[in-house]
């Protein structure tokens, strides 16, 4: 087994590395998010059930378009009814 002896200008390289690495992930931008989301990721992201992702499409409040047997939603209108339903909460 070979000895080997850590400087302190090894350490000081490592933490300089380190710092980089760490500035490089924080430094990363958080991943846009998709224009289009299917039911399953609006569900998520809602945090509701099926059912009541039918009953927005239904009485039009939440918009949808689509595809072949696929649904969509666009995360902007997604985003307008949270904004609409949390000012209706704050007002009561």
């Amino acid at each position: 087994m070979a000895v080997q002896i850590i400087t302190k200008d090894d350490l000081e390289e490592f933490r300089e590395k380190l710092l980089q690495d760490i500035k490089g992930l924080l430094g990363k931008r958080p991943e846009e998010p998709k224009k289009w989301l299917k039911s399953y990721q609006v569900k998520n992201l809602l945090k509701i059930s099926g059912g009541t992702l039918q009953t927005l499409r239904s009485n039009g409040t939440l918009k949808f378009t689509r595809i072949g047997h696929i649904i969509y939603y666009n995360y902007e209108d997604i985003m307008q009814l949270l904004e609409v339903s949390t000012k209706k909460s704050k007002r009561q």
